[in-house]
């Protein structure tokens, strides 16, 4: 795992230090090596930090060029059948001086130029230049667990791993997009090609760049998309036992290719179903698994050691117990700086505590990322169902006239209020904004001392909202293409790589993605009363009879008790309401602390306003 910087300018660049600052900005993400690599005629610039994982000899230093030395590359992330492919390009008559997956892209992309990325299986993005063609080449990775930031000027095109790294330029231009403010204020996070701020985007999942020096025109397209669900299952005619056997036979190899390193490597067993998955397969290929579990002190309903211990105790793996550190309020500037664009999810904070410890331990981590949004594991996903079974037959009028009676009557953080609004959503082609943090009226309210504000996020998400007549087909593809990259992958990878740590996601394997939305029927899925079905029956299969399938415990911490009084409190009032130029409304913000303070759900919507404040200002961010 890497992180990288760069520039493609049709022009040569004479000021070449913001670079190299803006890979030292990355110093987490490669504490091993760095490296810095310009083109003969100074037009284009790399640096890259390395985390040594595959190939630790000097050979795997990047940028790497091929023999020739006519392309040059910086990658991050794995390339999992990166051995197979090696041995192909071999017998196509290619030498290898490393035993490193990024020489194998460099190999792929000389015998099969763009197209190489179809044959990739792996978490990755990187920046590959062609002297030759005189183009820049990007890519991401299916699902989107390796981030990739692009700006473009009228003649250069920059990139990097983590925004941070642009803005290390003093010259880069620091606006807020408020397009996507508005975005990250109703949803919590900042979707598809959008960035926070002004002129910079993100390279989306599937998505493939290509910039071409001469012209200076630059191509974007998707590689792959999910597939279409076989019409036949959703008739019933699913074939259960063959799945089940697909399942698992498609889980082990993933997790056999996952287990590859030449570093320490373990497996975050939470005692879940998808975690102890992961354990049982990978005892099946290794013959010493050691397996994570965190204790967090003092809050015995977060406590998940005695389900791993079952886990462990069963597959005989090496098992570690740690107890994770106190969580204060001195994490949050730590992690409003890390994460780039702010991120609505205070589960940040376990999942870094949880790197910090593993990462003592261990290089490379597996974990059960993915899970719930292949094989329908949250819990909305019961509750829409339920809604359209039970509540379907009401008209639409009266539907919408109860969903805006709740917007008008009913405080924010009223309890149940956001399933209420979502009944004004035709459940035949739409998805209701469960997880709104912000509606419409409150944006309004929050940016009220900011003019005419623009509200453009709800129908932003409309236009992601998969084509699909099937509502659990709808809301999973929605989630996989939406939820996981900008949440839930975005606070994987900035916590773990904080720490150095690598984190692996076998479920993410693009052969389990397309089986699971290609094969599996939505009933194998979820139901109205349960959950990750067809997951649940595999794990009857390989887990101990005693395992518990329905508890479903969220990586999470009490933040609303700890926003009743103390610290985290005076910290949040302190934030919001004592800062000079904050952009939200403060009387607004007031109401909201004080609804906290009577029991409403406003916790998170709280995080969110706290977490921008503190990004902006640790970036000197403007509106």
């Amino acid at each position: 795992m890497c992180g990288f910087i760069g520039i493609a300018s049709q022009h040569p660049i004479l000021n070449r230090s913001w670079l190299s600052n803006g890979r030292e900005a990355m110093h987490h993400r490669g504490p091993d090596d760095a490296g810095e690599w310009w083109s003969a005629d100074g037009c284009v610039g790399i640096g890259h930090r390395r985390l040594s994982i595959i190939d630790l000899s000097p050979a795997g230093h990047q940028p790497m060029q091929d023999a020739s030395g006519k392309l040059c590359i910086a990658f991050n992330g794995e390339i999992y059948n990166f051995i197979d492919l090696r041995r192909r390009l071999m017998d196509k008559g290619h030498d290898f001086r490393s035993n490193s997956d990024t020489e194998v892209i460099l190999a792929a992309y000389l015998e099969w130029g763009t197209d190489c990325l179809s044959l990739f299986n792996g978490m990755f993005s990187f920046a590959l230049y062609d002297n030759r063609k005189q183009q820049l080449f990007m890519a991401r990775d299916r699902a989107g667990e390796k981030p990739l930031f692009y700006w473009k000027s009228n003649d250069s095109l920059r990139f990097a791993s983590e925004l941070k790294a642009l803005m290390a330029d003093p010259s880069f231009s620091k606006q807020i997009n408020p397009e996507s403010l508005d975005c990250y204020l109703a949803m919590g996070f900042v979707p598809g090609e959008r960035c926070i701020l002004r002129g910079v985007k993100k390279l989306p999942p599937a998505h493939a760049l290509v910039f071409d020096m001469k012209s200076g025109q630059s191509r974007v397209w998707r590689y792959w998309e999910l597939p279409k669900l076989d019409e036949s299952v959703m008739a019933g005619q699913a074939d259960e036992a063959m799945l089940l056997n697909e399942l698992e036979a498609l889980l082990e190899d993933a997790v056999c290719r996952q287990l590859v390193a030449d570093v320490p490597v373990g497996i975050l067993l939470s005692g879940g179903v998808d975690s102890s998955m992961v354990t049982a397969m990978a005892a099946r290929t290794a013959s010493k698994i050691k397996t994570f579990t965190i204790r967090f002190p003092g809050y015995g309903k977060y406590d998940e050691t005695e389900h791993a211990r079952l886990i462990a105790r069963h597959f005989g793996t090496e098992h570690v117990e740690l107890e994770a550190a106190e969580a204060t309020v001195e994490l949050l500037p730590l992690l409003a700086r890390q994460f780039d664009e702010p991120v609505v999810d205070s589960s940040m904070i376990p999942t870094y505590l949880v790197s910090r410890l593993v990462r003592q331990h261990c290089t490379v981590a597996l974990g059960g990322d993915g899970g719930d949004e292949l094989f329908g594991g949250y819990e909305h996903y019961n509750r829409l169902l339920w809604v359209k079974d039970k509540l379907g037959w009401i008209p639409q009028n009266l539907r919408s006239a109860a969903a805006k009676s709740a917007e008008v009557l009913l405080p924010v953080g009223f309890k149940g209020r956001n399933w209420l609004q979502g009944l004004d959503i035709n459940l035949q082609r739409g998805l209701p904004l469960i997880a709104s943090y912000f509606d419409r009226k409150a944006r309004r309210q929050l940016m009220a001392g900011q003019g005419s504000w623009e509200l453009v996020a709800e129908e932003i998400r409309k236009q992601c909202i998969p084509h699909t007549p099937y509502l659990l087909q709808r809301a999973t593809r929605m989630d996989f293409e939406n939820y996981l990259p900008e949440d839930i992958l975005v606070k994987v990878d900035r916590t773990s790589m904080l720490n150095s740590l690598e984190v692996r996601a076998p479920f993410l394997d693009y052969h389990i993605i397309e089986f699971a939305f290609g094969k599996v029927p939505s009933y194998l899925k979820a139901t109205a009363i349960i959950r990750k079905v067809l997951l649940k029956k595999l794990a009857v299969r390989l887990l101990p009879p005693t395992f518990d399938q329905h508890r479903k415990q969220g990586f999470s911490i009490p933040l609303g008790s700890w926003l009743q009084n103390g610290t985290w409190r005076q910290f949040f009032r302190d934030v919001l309401l004592c800062t000079n130029d904050t952009l939200f409304n403060r009387l607004f913000v007031h109401k909201m602390l004080d609804g906290q303070a009577k029991g409403r759900a406003n916790s998170e919507r709280l995080f969110a306003l706290v977490m921008f404040e503190l990004w902006k200002q640790e970036y000197g961010v403007t509106l």
